[in-house]
């Protein structure tokens, strides 16, 4: 597959974590650019998978839209907390 390089990415970091780096990319025989690439898009990948979409049983999601179509009215303790939120954001 061909790709086209069009961005760049630069890092700084400490000495030993680039002879780390180097170590690496040497045993599996790739350049420091493309095991640094290749590892950093991966964990990206999996981050973005993990954090990007909830799957919910049938049961639990009908539960999650009877809430959104019939919400309760806020407590104490939820005015409470809004206002502190309020007071956080506002700064």
């Amino acid at each position: 597959m061909t790709t086209s390089q069009t961005a760049r990415l630069d890092i700084r970091l400490d000495p030993n974590r680039k002879n780390l780096i180097e170590q690496a990319a040497s045993l599996l025989g790739q350049s420091i650019s493309a095991f640094t690439v290749s590892s950093a898009v991966r964990e990206a990948s999996e981050i973005v998978e993990r954090f990007g979409a909830v799957s919910l049983s049938d049961h639990d999601r009908n539960i999650f839209l009877a809430a959104l179509d019939n919400p309760k009215k806020p407590n104490a303790r939820m005015k409470k907390a809004f206002k502190a939120h309020e007071k956080m954001v506002s700064k």
